[in-house]
């Protein structure tokens, strides 16, 4: 069993952002329907893939608290760590760049830090899809950036990012995250 989070803020207000971008994937690569499990904080989608099931979550907690739904729902499927998939967003890399990264710090993401301190471990995957702008001006805001919506001219290149991704997330999935290292990094 493997468990899928989409990292990202609840509310319409927050719909289309690029710190939504993790709600976004996991959205693509399911089809099954969410339902809001009140226990965890999020909403939960189940489905069986390759005949293994994996659990997908989109925490409702707002960003900075998402380690409590993560942990909750692990917690009660007991699911390792290391089968724990982490997709968000990543301020430090190109509009449309994704990374996959095996465990290691949260690199300032305040939500994979959340997740790290109530997980008690840096050991599971993230899947990191860059939203960063072509240039940053002098008083760039980082915070204030991410939760901007994306603009009609960055269209295109977020349905390629949706198509990579969940090509990515397939290929952890089917536990050949060394392929997907070296395909996107």
């Amino acid at each position: 069993m493997k468990l899928i989070v989409g990292l990202g803020n609840p509310g319409e207000e927050y719909k289309n952002t690029r710190h939504n971008i993790g709600f976004e994937i996991v959205d693509n690569i399911t089809e099954a329907a969410w339902k809001l499990n009140k226990k965890f904080n999020a909403e939960i989608s189940e489905e069986k893939i390759d005949r293994e099931k994996i659990i997908f979550l989109k925490p409702q907690t707002f960003m900075n608290n998402s380690g409590r739904a993560v942990a909750a729902a692990a917690g009660f499927y007991k699911i390792k760590p290391a089968d724990i998939l982490v997709i968000h967003d990543d301020i430090d890399l190109p509009l449309g760049k994704i990374r996959v990264k095996k465990d290691g710090s949260s690199g300032g993401h305040r939500g994979v830090q959340s997740i790290i301190e109530a997980l008690g471990t840096e050991n599971f995957i993230r899947l990191k899809i860059g939203v960063a702008p072509e240039t940053r001006p002098k008083n760039f805001n980082a915070a204030n950036f991410v939760l901007k919506k994306f603009g009609k001219t960055e269209e295109k290149t977020l349905r390629e990012t949706n198509k990579k991704a969940t090509e990515a997330a397939a290929l952890i999935l089917s536990e050949d995250i060394g392929r997907a290292m070296n395909l996107f990094n």
